[in-house]
């Protein structure tokens, strides 16, 4: 399926779940996009930050590679998710992740519709991103498999084992790119 315009469906969402707080005379006070294609973990998420003089912005991105191929029910599950996040946030001014009012809200949408269900958790498929890198501990020889190189990273056992649980330089993990036979 290819991907579909959001701002019709939070426009419906907002009117139909959210009392029409999520937008001011006809500006949304949240943004909603598609990912440039980066975001592969999950579904989609909702962010707000504070630019340079203070300006509040607020976002709400869905998953093109994980929500492209799936039903569009599952683009209005996770946009609505997202909306609820964005509604906590800006209406309730409250900071919570997935609380009472998270919740409440939840099963309110849930049972007003049938065309789709807000669930804390997707069950959609997200593509396995295998290990590329094998971190080695110079003091004990232990390998680890890493999906990135991580700066300044130490071996846990020995840190905890002969430097009382403190980090220590001697102990810093060293990255080699990990092989796949094919």
């Amino acid at each position: 399926m290819p991907l579909i315009p959001l701002l019709p469906i939070f426009h419906r969402f907002n009117r139909q779940f959210f009392d029409g707080l999520l937008v001011k005379g006809t500006k949304p006070l949240v943004s909603v996009r598609w990912s440039d294609g980066r975001l592969r973990n999950t579904a989609g998420f909702y962010r707000h930050s504070k630019r340079l003089g203070g300006q509040k912005v607020c976002e709400i991105v869905l998953s093109s590679p994980v929500l492209e191929n799936l039903p569009e029910s599952a683009v209005e599950s996770t946009l609505c998710h997202e909306m609820i996040h964005a509604w906590i946030d800006l209406v309730l001014k409250v900071p919570e992740g997935h609380g009472p009012n998270f919740f409440a809200r939840m099963k309110t949408i849930n049972s007003s519709q049938n065309r789709f269900q807000v669930t804390v958790r997707h069950k959609y498929p997200v593509p396995i991103k295998l290990p590329k890198w094998w971190a080695i501990c110079p003091s004990c020889g232990l390998k680890s498999p890493y999906k990135r190189r991580v700066k300044g990273v130490a071996c846990r056992h020995c840190c905890e084992t002969f430097h009382g649980g403190k980090w220590h330089a001697s102990c810093v993990l060293h990255f080699e790119p990990l092989r796949y036979e094919h």
